[in-house]
């Protein structure tokens, strides 16, 4: 940490940044305020606001001083953001003023405290002592500290592995909000996990682009670098893909992470055209040929992403078969990790070298992991999951909570899976989507839908039972439509199509009886899963 200390740990792109040693300064500052203002170890701080190097300091000085971090995610709708500041019982809350003032204060009667995190001014004090210790915070951090924290001066708490560090919200919910409660030691688990099989180097950048008010995005794109020394950039909200790419170009990222969606449209706007032409048809299947050509297309990639990447690692869902046959044939050091936010996030990794096409790795060595099936090789159960990264409960929620574990203290995860000899983890699909035909077999949407988005011109899709007849929701690329001169008619005819190419690689037993197009893309969750259940 000494030869680190003068270096940046936390930047906005373009932006302000955060040294190490100015790090460590604004954790003691406010844990002094804190301090003065009476707020205690266990007490809950929200935090909520998009993804900035301040954002990054306001939950690192919540966690050092062992109060209790509430993420919410700044998408949320205002209402919604109102009641869980609220129903987490949060004293203090860190957003910026934009979100601020399209709160409804008299909804959070218990916040004392809300700072902007853009400059970390005050916004709000309920009264005169919390006002105090925030204006009195510079004055006696200088009075204590007059040339600032040195590397000897900073310590952080390690006794404290069975508190509670973090309220996650996985949804904005104004009903029956689950708020997963993840400890010290949850969290430290999965960081510990990082370190030990994806190494961090002093010169290594990161590219945060995840939303850091999940738990993904905190784990891999925030407390695991950063506790290793890397220095991260943060880009804010989702960027358009010229300003990720020169992003990526300036940063030089050891790692990317992110979800199967964005591979996926790399691989069908700039990979697919090109291999799909007749000629590289013929190219690519001379064995000489086709490795040269393959490795120019994994060398292109990996210069689009700054040409430093030592691993790109996906999550959130299963990766289309054809894109991963793609990505393996070109040698790309990709893997496909499965997790939750009930576990840290991560349940099963493994190190590209060692990935298994079509797996989303073994299980985690801080995890258990178990099939609820007769064959688990074989017939798909329920992954259930006990380990040290595991939640202890949901907040305010012990009905929620008994639900989600066995009588033997296994997470059920609600996924439904396989596993191999050697562990590998197959996902077949979530247990509430399995579709049951009339013969009695099983149906998982996602294995149809991999196949359906396949199809040209799709450029995602949503597979629902309805009245025992499978129908895909398709929408459609209305750019590639255009740039190929497509008619009225052959739009028309386009569903069709889909249906008929689909069902030719589809078992009998899952035919595809319509395709239904959709005008709009799919809502997506912020993990940029499809909210399937608006679409029933």
């Amino acid at each position: 940490m000494v030869s680190l200390w003068k270096e940046p740990a936390l930047c906005n792109y373009q932006g302000e940044t955060i040294t190490n040693e100015e790090l460590a300064n604004y954790i003691v500052k406010f844990g002094m305020m804190f301090s003065a203002a009476g707020i205690r170890k266990g007490d809950k701080i929200a935090v909520c606001a998009k993804n900035t190097a301040r954002w990054g300091v306001s939950f690192l000085a919540v966690n050092a001083y062992e109060a209790v971090g509430v993420t919410i995610l700044a998408d949320f709708h205002p209402d919604s953001i109102t009641h869980l500041v609220d129903h987490s019982e949060s004293i203090v809350l860190f957003t910026d003023r934009d979100i601020w003032n399209r709160l409804d204060p008299k909804g959070m009667p218990g916040l004392k405290m809300a700072v902007n995190v853009d400059d970390f001014s005050l916004i709000y004090a309920a009264d005169k002592k919390y006002r105090e210790a925030f204006e009195g915070m510079d004055a006696a951090f200088e009075a204590k500290y007059p040339h600032g924290i040195s590397p000897e001066d900073f310590t952080l708490p390690v006794d404290n592995l069975s508190d509670l560090a973090v309220i996650n919200y996985t949804s904005g919910t104004t009903s029956d909000p689950k708020g997963v409660m993840l400890t010290f030691g949850n969290l430290s688990s999965s960081i510990s996990f990082g370190h030990e099989n994806i190494p961090i180097y002093p010169d290594d950048n990161l590219v945060s682009m995840l939303p850091m008010a999940h738990i993904y995005g905190m784990a891999y794109e925030f407390l695991y670098p950063v506790s290793g020394g890397c220095t991260i950039y943060f880009l804010g909200k989702t960027p358009a893909p010229s300003l990720l790419l020169k992003a990526m170009r300036d940063v030089k990222p050891y790692m990317v992470c992110t979800v199967p969606l964005v591979m996926e449209k790399v691989y069908k706007s700039s990979i697919k055209p090109v291999l799909d032409k007749w000629y590289m048809k013929l190219l690519t299947s001379l064995p000489g040929i086709s490795n040269v050509i393959f490795s120019k297309i994994r060398e292109k990639i990996d210069a689009a992403f700054g040409g430093k990447v030592r691993n790109y690692i996906m999550g959130g869902a299963a990766l289309n078969p054809e894109v991963e046959r793609c990505f393996k044939r070109m040698g790309l050091h990709y893997t496909v990790g499965y997790g939750m936010t009930e576990a840290a996030p991560l349940l099963a990794y493994e190190d590209w070298r060692r990935y298994k096409p079509g797996s989303c790795g073994k299980p985690i060595s801080y995890v258990n992991v178990r099939i609820d099936s007769d064959d688990p090789q074989h017939i798909a159960g329920e992954i259930q999951a006990k380990g040290s990264n595991i939640t202890v409960g949901y907040f305010k929620n012990p009905e929620a909570t008994r639900a989600a574990f066995t009588d033997d203290g296994y997470l059920r995860t609600g996924d439904l899976g396989i596993m191999d000899e050697e562990g590998n983890i197959f996902i077949r699909g979530r247990l509430k989507n399995m579709i049951l035909s009339s013969n009695g077999q099983n149906i998982y949407p996602e294995e149809l839908e991999a196949i359906v988005n396949n199809q040209k011109y799709v450029a995602e899709s949503v597979v629902v039972d309805r009245a025992g007849k499978i129908v895909a929701l398709v929408y459609f690329d209305s750019e590639a439509i255009r740039k190929d001169g497509l008619d009225e008619e052959a739009v028309s005819d386009l569903p069709e199509k889909v249906r008929l190419a689909s069902n030719r690689q589809l078992p009998g037993y899952s035919q595809i009886a319509k395709v239904e197009v959709v005008p709009l893309p799919f809502e997506k969750t912020p993990k940029m899963s499809i909210k399937r259940f608006l679409y029933k």
